[in-house]
């Protein structure tokens, strides 16, 4: 029998940093970079509704040169527009980004719109992600970015931990991938402090986007012994914090618990390939404007019952995890445990509950059938009508 091969390509990514506060953290990684001028990147809310940016960019002093917070859902390539040309305004060497998945996207894809010099919106075709006439991935070449991001990260997402961002062309109507050495953070800062001023939607619905990660992680098409091993411990730390987190907003540990949980199941961003429930994710939030903690929380356990014949062995882990006592338990347990812990969060299960009808489907299926993830789902997916058939399970 042929031994199983492979490889790990590691994050071009320096530090992890938790348990401290953000402004002491970033004053810190700033000095320690030499960085003397700085651009900050937030969203509306926190810039203009609390005092978390403040709080950093008064630490920062002079050397903050700007604050950038017209961050838009889902990355329209228009606002990643926008933010290069308040970079290429500011000169920035380096970039503290504040925020969830949305905020630290437009960072990512920004850096690729400055380090290629593209000022329209349609210029980004030429270089995300594809898919060749093959089916294999298409990786446009991409220049090293002219600044590198740090992090502090307020949801559970983990694009932090990836060098893989999203951006939306509405006129397609598409998420696009980009994929850049250098384009993710250099440091991650985790305070757990900060988030209590991310809504508990955002906070528990990216908390399941973290668990979909540790899921199709564990149950990818081409698995990896690292990955495997930080998701399973992932799935433990969030079906323990993510409900304290819920019944005491203020527990701290808990908190840091679900940022530490996030980051594990985030180390397989682009390190193994996912499957459906992210790639029909990619196109729901596309088509229909939902979050992607929310296609999580409606989609992941449809999509590993889709999956359970292909990855029985890996969800006899998961319902084996889950289990309040670790005990061996039926692998078809496996997405019931899940969707458990979704509904215990309060969150939405169903398609119809997020205003998604039936008359969106084929559009949600389309442009799935061109995602990366999709066509790495481990039980294979070639036809449109298979999307639809899980998105009606899911109604």
């Amino acid at each position: 029998m042929p031994l199983p091969t492979g490889s790990h390509e590691y994050l071009a990514q320096d530090r992890v940093v938790w348990g401290r506060p953000a402004a002491e953290a970033v004053l810190e990684e700033c000095g320690r970079r030499g960085a003397r001028r700085v651009m900050i990147v937030s969203s509306k809310t926190l810039n203009r509704r609390t005092d978390a940016v403040e709080r950093i960019r008064s630490a920062l002093g002079d050397a903050c040169v700007g604050t950038f917070d017209e961050c838009v859902e889902h990355t329209p390539r228009e606002s990643v527009i926008a933010a290069a040309d308040a970079a290429r305004a500011w000169s920035p060497d380096l970039v503290v980004t504040v925020g969830g998945g949305t905020v630290i996207d437009t960072v990512k894809v920004m850096q690729i719109a400055v380090a290629h010099d593209l000022t329209e919106p349609a210029q980004l075709s030429d270089y995300h992600l594809g898919l060749n006439p093959d089916g294999s991935r298409r990786t446009p070449e991409i220049r090293p970015a002219p600044f590198r991001q740090i992090v502090v990260s307020t949801t559970l997402g983990a694009a932090e931990f990836s060098d893989f961002g999203g951006a939306t062309d509405r006129t397609r109507g598409v998420k696009d991938g980009y994929l850049g050495r250098t384009i993710g953070a250099a440091t991650v800062i985790l305070d757990p402090g900060i988030t209590c001023h991310t809504p508990q939607w955002l906070w528990l619905s990216t908390g399941i986007r973290g668990v979909d990660h540790a899921v199709e992680g564990l149950c990818s098409a081409q698995p990896s012994p690292l990955i495997h091993a930080t998701c399973l411990h992932a799935l433990r730390l969030f079906a323990r914090a993510l409900p304290r987190s819920l019944s005491d907003p203020d527990d701290l540990q808990a908190r840091l618990e679900c940022q530490q949980a996030g980051w594990l199941a985030g180390l397989g961003i682009l390190r193994v390939p996912y499957g459906a429930s992210h790639g029909i994710g990619h196109s729901l939030g596309a088509v229909t404007g939902m979050s992607h903690g929310y296609t999580s929380c409606v989609m992941l356990p449809h999509v590993m019952r889709f999956n359970l014949e292909a990855t029985r062995d890996r969800q006899a882990e998961i319902a084996q995890v889950l289990d309040p006592e670790g005990r061996p338990v039926a692998p078809e347990t496996a997405a019931e445990r899940i969707g458990a812990l979704i509904e215990s969060l309060g969150m939405p299960t169903r398609l119809s509950a997020l205003d998604v009808g039936a008359d969106q489907f084929a559009k949600v299926a389309e442009g799935a059938m061109g995602n990366l993830w999709v066509r790495s789902n481990p039980r294979p997916i070639d036809d449109p009508a298979q999307i639809e058939s899980l998105l009606r399970a899911a109604a």
